[in-house]
């Protein structure tokens, strides 16, 4: 058998060369956003994949260390005992790398007590022995010895591990001037530095190879020691001892007992949605498609060897027949509507045996209206754009039973899946025929409407087994009655002033420029103000100031981190920019309100369901959540949404301190609870016990101190982060935590027992029973533990007011509606609605929402409303 017909085992030592690439890239530039180094995973990937696609090997493996102990250190203590302490920022990065080969289907090997060139030599001997032809990548040259005929070793140059130099027999020849398996006898008389191995004093790699030339072997040389002459022959005698040891421990065991054989490495398909979760993770971007290729699939759909299911043709039926399928259906119908500028064009329906589907038009509209508005349990995948495009019809939506994307974000909030052909790939292993949208005129037309509802049914099946019996109401009583809402609300829009945005912003950018103005005299010349390359010349360059946190473009100069040095190190030109940035940053959000105007003088945002972990609801277009809060800029702007035209009045409805209240329910502190039953201030009630004072002589510090205490612990808040939050020491930070826990233990002990809880579980749950899995819990990772801890900290307690908000708005929507009022809710914005009350309907309309929102959960507290009223959303502000 020729090489070429050769199967190709390639083994790798993961941690040599994932610690050469730590070293070889810029730690500075590689970390996600929660602080995770990760240039040596990228490094090592990046190599990996160039590797792949150079050698493509039929069988592949990755090896470890375990520990830094094994046989070596157990025969000589000293063995590597010179190698520092793993680098603080590599910590955390081999097991992030495991995962992601586990992504790729690659096995990784380890073993206790042996090192992963053991196992690299192990597999080479094995897999010359087979038939097989090896190629063994290692930054440890002890590997050297491997290479044979049939084993070829790939070695990282100085720079790192982008380039690879090739060592066959006659390479390793050329290098060191004899055969590979005699290298280990160099090295046992040089010695290894990097191993602590002290060789013969005086004698360098030229000396060791004479002597091994003229006498054959390592074991003759150390026979006739006596006949070396000089200096050196006499260091030679005085350390025979430490050269036998050094071979002794540079010897490669090639026995190894391992759980596989070269045949257990054939390379595999990789688990392609479990690639995009960790590389989203590690915000690799770049990479996944290289990683893709190589592996033949596809970086933005499933994997290419997925077959394509073959779905039943789907009827072609004009409107009467259509409306007599759907009527004579006796289970569960997938729908899928179509749409064209938020108009349906064509609408889908299936069951599990068949699909129809026609055009849409006033026929089909009123033929399937009476259905679509019936109890009859129907599925969709994103159905609310879909509901909307019903309700432009004159048509409610009823018997909604189940949403295939909603579903799949609560069983994966972290990473969701986007779209049906992402749930189709996990959950029924196909892929979803779909059109390229890259083509004018697609070779594959996709899936008709029909089709893509017996698709989403079948998901929906797969879904509804996996899914928790708490997760599944989750679905059916609190996010598909919120999506309905959601969609009228979206629908009605809320009425807002051109005239008042254009002035403010006018005045603005009024303000911006004459602050630009200053600054540049501040410093004696114009700079680009949104230019982070001129700010950190002008910051650390020219003004000298401290530097700030290193990014990959240099100290950063984002608002926190220039906050804070206006703090430590105020500047004229400092404050100037902060003044600036935040007019500007207001300027923008409300040209980004104004552009959204319709013509009707309204502005539709789009609600987000499935954009938070938590439960949550984000917007977009515009996102209505960036508004400040409570200060004179968004005053301006929240007078500027108005009542609308045939309204009489804005409503308001706030829940006061929802979180606290909700913290004091789940830990059941007596004192927290007491607090809030007995109607006083929280913050006052809270201070005099921790400062052992009378309520009214609660200072407004004091108070404060307490706030942030008590919102701090809710997000994981520590002694430091306190400190810098209240700007006081943090000696004083930790003695305020220690007084708040000895007066209210409850919610230490809750906050404790919660994380543990998760830990063992894998998840939160809110008091509804909302899951957020967290499996960083447990990593080896001690970034990613405690940054999933402390958002475990705070999981249960958003969650839970976010279902309490939910659990109100779509109530109060019914009830307007069911008891024929035109009132109608238009926002709801953190921990606030907003409805626009129509004529004589205010006493019902306040009575429903204050019922709703007060009664939207049994907690041990009371959830207390505010209820405002005005003309716009400021004056109705509480």
């Amino acid at each position: 058998m020729t090489d070429s017909e050769k199967p190709t085992l390639l083994v790798v030592d993961g941690h040599s060369l994932a610690y050469r690439a730590f070293y070889a890239l810029p730690v500075e530039n590689f970390s996600t956003k929660d602080g995770q180094h990760t240039n040596g995973i990228y490094g090592f990937l990046s190599m990996f994949v160039n590797l792949l696609k150079a050698e493509k090997p039929t069988h592949v493996a990755v090896a470890f260390d375990m520990s830094r102990q094994s046989f070596r250190t157990e025969a000589y203590a000293e063995y590597k005992a010179n190698r520092s302490e793993t680098p603080s920022e590599f910590k955390g990065q081999i097991p992030l790398l495991q995962e992601c080969l586990a992504a790729m289907s690659v096995p990784v090997l380890q073993k206790e007590g042996f090192e992963a060139d053991d196992i690299l030599a192990t597999l080479a001997t094995q897999g010359a022995e087979k038939g097989y032809r090896v190629l063994v990548c290692s930054g440890d040259r002890d590997t050297i010895q491997l290479v044979t005929d049939d084993v070829t070793l790939l070695y990282p140059n100085v720079q790192g591990v982008s380039q690879l130099k090739r060592y066959d027999p006659p390479a390793v020849v050329e290098k060191y001037g004899l055969p590979a398996a005699q290298y280990p006898e160099i090295a046992a008389l040089v010695g290894e530095t990097s191993d602590n191995l002290p060789g013969v004093p005086k004698v360098g790699e030229k000396t060791a190879v004479k002597w091994l030339t003229q006498f054959g072997s390592l074991e003759a040389l150390l026979d006739n020691a006596d006949s070396i002459k000089g200096v050196v022959g006499n260091n030679l005698r005085e350390h025979l001892d430490d050269v036998r040891r050094n071979r002794t421990l540079n010897r490669l065991l090639r026995d190894v007992e391992l759980p596989v054989t070269p045949e257990d490495l054939e390379m595999r398909p990789i688990d392609a949605q479990a690639v995009r979760d960790i590389f989203a993770r590690l915000e690799f971007r770049t990479l996944l498609p290289r990683v893709f290729e190589v592996a033949g699939a596809d970086a933005t759909g499933s994997d290419a060897s997925i077959p394509v299911a073959q779905a039943p043709a789907a009827e072609e039926l004009d409107a009467a027949r259509l409306a007599a399928w759907a009527a004579a259906a006796d289970s569960d119908v997938g729908v899928t509507i179509e749409l064209s500028a938020g108009r349906p064009v064509r609408v889908g329906l299936a069951t599990a045996s068949g699909a129809a589907e026609a055009a849409w038009s006033p026929e089909v509209r009123d033929e399937l209206a009476g259905w679509f508005a019936s109890s009859r349990p129907k599925v969709l995948a994103d159905g609310k754009p879909q509901v909307k495009a019903l309700l432009r019809e004159g048509i409610s939506l009823g018997g909604l039973v189940f949403d295939v994307v909603l579903a799949g974000w609560l069983l994966r909030p972290s990473f969701p899946d986007k779209t049906l052909g992402d749930l189709v790939a996990r959950y029924l292993g196909e892929k979803l025929p779909e059109a390229d949208p890259a083509q004018l005129v697609p070779e594959n037309e996709g899936a008709t409407p029909g089709q893509v509802s017996w698709f989403l049914l079948r998901v929906a099946a797969a879904l509804r087994e996996e899914l928790p019996a708490p997760v599944v109401r989750v679905l059916t009583e609190i996010e598909l009655p919120t999506l309905q809402a959601l969609a009228a609300m979206e629908l009605a829009g809320v009425a807002v002033s051109h005239e008042k945005l254009s002035t403010f912003s006018a005045e603005l950018g009024a303000r911006a420029d004459a602050l630009a103005q200053d600054a540049y005299a501040a410093i004696g010349r114009e700079v680009n103000l949104g230019s982070p390359k001129q700010l950190q010349e002008v910051l650390f360059e020219d003004l000298q100031l401290p530097k700030t946190r290193k990014t990959k473009s240099g100290y950063t100069t984002d608002a926190a981190a220039l906050t804070d040095l206006q703090e430590t190190a105020p500047h004229p030109f400092l404050a100037l920019l902060l003044q600036h940035r935040e007019a500007t940053k207001l300027r923008q959000i409300i040209e980004s309100l104004d552009v959204a105007i319709d013509d009707g003088g309204r502005v539709h945002t789009t609600y987000l369901q499935t954009g938070s972990q938590t439960g949550r609801l984000s917007s977009t277009d515009p996102n209505l959540q960036n508004i400040p809060i409570r200060n004179e800029e968004s005053t301006r702007i929240r007078a500027a949404f108005e009542v609308g035209e045939g309204y009489e009045t804005l409503l308001t409805a706030d829940y006061s301190q929802i979180e606290m209240r909700i913290m004091a329910h789940l830990s059941g502190d007596p004192g927290l609870i007491e607090a809030f039953n007995s109607g006083e201030d929280l913050h006052r009630f809270v201070g005099a016990r921790v400062f052992g004072v009378a309520p009214e002589d609660v200072s407004p510090a004091m108070r404060t101190k307490v706030k942030a205490m008590s919102y701090g612990l809710v997000y994981g808040l520590s002694a430091f982060g306190l400190s810098k939050q209240l700007r006081i020491d943090q000696s004083e930070a930790r003695e305020l935590m220690l007084e708040y826990f000895a007066r209210f233990g409850s919610v230490r002990d809750y906050l404790r027992t919660s994380v543990e809880k998760a830990r063992m579980e894998g998840y939160t749950e809110t008091i509804f029973g909302r899951r957020r899995p967290f499996p960083d819990l447990t990593s080896m990772n001690r970034v990613l533990r405690e940054n999933a801890e402390r958002a475990a900290l705070n999981a249960p307690i958003q969650g839970s007011a976010a279902d309490i908000m939910k659990i109100a708005l779509f109530h109060i929507h019914d009830d307007l509606a069911a008891a024929g009022l035109r009132s109608r809710v238009l926002l709801q914005i953190h921990d606030e609605l907003v409805v626009e009350v129509a004529p004589g309907e205010w006493d019902a309309t306040e009575e429903i929402v204050r019922t709703r929102m007060g009664d939207a959960a049994e907690l041990s507290v009371p959830l207390d409303v505010q209820i405002g009223r005005g003309a716009d959303w400021n004056e109705a502000g509480h």
